[in-house]
C-alpha cells in the first residue's frame, strides 16, 4: 500500500558520529543515499565519512561546526542528531560538583547547544528534524550514574518543550532511549556482569547499533512527519513502562 510520501534526501549533522552509536546512525544514513556530516572532537571520522571538529560543550566551536558542515553541502542541516556524550560514574556521596557538572554540560546542555543552532536553518526552511539520543538510564535509573540519568533524563523536557515550540514550523523533536547496546564501552564490561544485564532483558540480547540507527533514521523521514516528543525506546524491553 502505498502512503502517500515521497521520500527524499537530506542533509544531516550527527555530533558524536565518530564511533559507536553515532557512527552506525551516520553509516546508516550515507547508505540510504543522504548527506552525511559527522562532528567529532578530533574532527575526524572513519569510512571516509565528511567530518567537522565540535567540542558541544562550547558554543562557539558548535557554531563554527554547523557553519563549516553547512560550507561543505552547500546548504544548511534538515536533520541533527545530538549524539555526544560523556559518562563519569561513580556513587552519589563521592561524586564531585565537577563530575556532575561536566557530564550534564555534554549530554544535556551540548544537546541544547546543538538544538539551538540547528533551528536556525530549519525555521527557515521551515522544515527540520531535531533528534536526541538519550538512554534507558534517564528512565529507569542507575546506582552510580546520578549525574548521566540527570542528562538523559533532561534530554525527554528539552524534545518537548522544541515540539511546543517549532512544530507549526514544520519542525519535529524526538528522543531515542538506546538500551544495553554492543558497542566497545559494553565490551569491556566484566563477564559476569554482561551476562547479568542480559538476563535482565526480556529480548533476551544486547541491541546493536544499527537497532538505534535504523529507528533514527526513521524519525528523519517524511514518514514520521506526525511524530514529535516522543520517547522511543530501543532497549529490548529492558525499561517498559518507564
Amino acid at each position: 500500500m502505498s502512503t502517500g510520501v515521497t521520500e527524499q534526501t537530506y542533509t544531516a549533522l550527527v555530533t558524536g558520529g565518530n564511533r559507536g552509536i553515532g557512527l552506525a546512525i551516520a553509516r546508516r544514513m550515507r547508505d540510504e543515499g543522504h548527506e552525511v556530516v559527522v562532528a567529532s572532537r578530533s574532527g575526524e571520522a572513519p569510512d571516509g565519512l565528511t567530518a567537522v571538529a565540535c567540542d558541544v560543550s562550547d558554543s562557539a566551536s558548535v557554531d563554527a561546526a554547523f557553519a563549516a558542515a553547512e560550507e561543505r553541502l552547500g546548504r544548511s542541516i534538515d536533520v541533527v542528531v545530538a549524539n555526544a556524550g560523556i559518562t563519569r560514574d561513580t556513587l552519589l556521596m563521592r561524586m564531585t560538583d565537577e563530575e556532575f557538572e561536566t557530564v550534564v554540560d555534554t549530554n544535556l546542555v551540548g544537546a541544547f547547544r546543538v538544538a539551538r543552532r540547528a533551528a536556525k536553518g530549519m525555521i527557515r526552511a521551515r522544515r527540520g528534524r531535531i533528534i536526541l539520543i538519550s538512554s534507558v538510564v534517564g528512565l529507569y535509573g542507575s546506582p552510580g550514574q546520578t549525574n548521566y540519568a540527570a542528562s538523559k533524563a533532561g534530554l525527554v523536557g528539552l524534545a518537548r518543550s522544541i515540539s511546543r515550540e517549532l512544530g507549526a514550523r514544520g519542525i519535529t523533536a524526538n528522543v531515542v532511549a538506546p538500551g544495553f547496546i554492543d558497542t566497545d564501552m559494553t565490551a569491556e564490561l566484566p563477564p559476569d556482569r554482561r551476562a547479568a544485564y542480559q538476563e535482565a532483558i526480556p529480548a533476551g540480547r544486547f541491541g546493536s547499533g544499527e537497532d538505534v540507527a535504523a529507528t533514527v533514521c526513521f524519525l528523519a523521514s517524511d514518514r514520521a512527519g506526525y511524530i514529535t516528543g516522543a520517547v522511543i525506546p530501543v532497549d529490548g524491553g529492558l525499561g517498559m513502562g518507564h
